[in-house]
């Protein structure tokens, strides 16, 4: 019972949490007409506050998942570290663009560029976002949900690439970095990408050593993160 008010005490919370996360990147930036700003401002308000409220109502146990903190599902240190270094790396990409903004660090990215990050941050929410409703065990730790029962998910997005959470986490993360225009958060979004590539050849090892059925699906879906190409 405590769980689950404190669960629904930070579902009510977090709206404000994401307005305040999205008025802060304008507010660093030192422009409130900062068009690129209120684009991925109102993106992140309205896409974050939908997965939660879905999580909330229709897969309370993935969110009690997802909640985990970092080490506290037997995970190894290298994944504590990975998991950690993204997290930073999100971090730097709701501060660094901004201040770029503010301070004029680097040369703005040319228009185009900022126009093809939309789209990338746009189509990279599909397979986020269905990866948590197609996989009741999408949790952010790297462990075997025994107490779950967990098994392979081979239907949906994960029927195309095994890990459709990281594709659309690279994608959206690098959009964001380039409709934002700064060349420092675009370093921050590469390397995000960079760490969730690394983290899938720890996670697979871990999945094809404990996860029955696991090897059968590699064979099956025989792409990680990109189709017809890795």
């Amino acid at each position: 019972m405590r769980r689950t008010t404190i669960i629904t005490g930070l579902v009510v919370a977090a709206p404000v949490v994401f307005l305040g996360l999205a008025a802060l990147l304008l507010w660093e930036s030192g422009d409130w007409r900062w068009v690129e700003g209120w684009i991925f401002g109102v993106w992140w308000v309205l896409f974050a506050s939908a997965l939660l409220l879905w999580l909330r109502f229709r897969d309370p146990a993935l969110l009690a998942e997802r909640m985990r903190m970092p080490g506290s599902g037997g995970e190894s240190r290298a994944d504590v570290a990975i998991l950690l270094g993204t997290k930073l790396c999100f971090l730097a990409l709701l501060v660094v663009p901004a201040l770029d903004v503010r301070f004029g660090w680097t040369r703005r990215l040319p228009l185009w560029s900022e126009v093809c990050g939309g789209i990338l941050l746009v189509g990279g929410s599909f397979p986020f976002f269905r990866a948590f409703t197609d996989n009741t065990y999408a949790s952010q730790l790297v462990r075997i949900q025994s107490e779950r029962g967990q098994h392979v998910i081979d239907t949906g997005v994960y029927g195309i690439v095994r890990h459709p959470m990281y594709l659309g986490a690279s994608l959206v993360f690098i959009g964001a970095a380039l409709l934002l225009g700064s060349v420092y958060g675009l370093l921050a979004g590469l390397a995000m990408a960079g760490l969730l590539v690394v983290r899938i050849f720890g996670e697979e090892k871990l999945l094809a050593r404990d996860l029955e059925g696991y090897p059968a699906y590699r064979e099956k879906v025989r792409y990680r993160l990109v189709p017809h190409v890795w």
